[in-house]
């Protein structure tokens, strides 16, 4: 599975953006799709996840600000991101668990800054 990343870019404190990742097959028989991120200096933390079967699942820090939704017949995996914060910036890659192989999508750039 390849999976493609947009959606990125610098943003003001308190804004809004939405990355997306499209995968090159049928998600249909993916487990779970979601997104990690990795800043500066930190290990990379999965921000959220979304199973076949629409569970989501979202690290506390964004609870609340992040939605993460999928599209089956588009194959597509979207994470909408509101009330953003400094301590929000990161590279955001997104992942798709297909039995028990990870597949990775390249990074996108989420800065937050005034």
């Amino acid at each position: 599975v390849q999976l493609q990343a947009s959606g990125g870019g610098l943003v003001q404190p308190g804004g809004s953006l939405r990355l997306s990742c499209a995968a090159s097959e049928s998600i249909f028989s993916i487990v779970a799709m979601g997104w990690y991120r990795q800043a500066p200096g930190k290990q990379r933390e999965l921000v959220a996840a979304i199973t076949s079967g629409g569970t989501t699942n979202y690290v506390d820090s964004v609870k609340g600000r992040f939605t993460i939704s999928r599209d089956n017949a588009k194959n597509t995996v979207a994470l909408q991101m509101s009330s953003l914060k400094p301590e929000d910036t990161a590279v955001y890659y997104c992942y798709a668990q297909r039995n028990a192989v990870l597949y990775w999508g390249q990074g996108t750039q989420v800065t937050v800054s005034s």
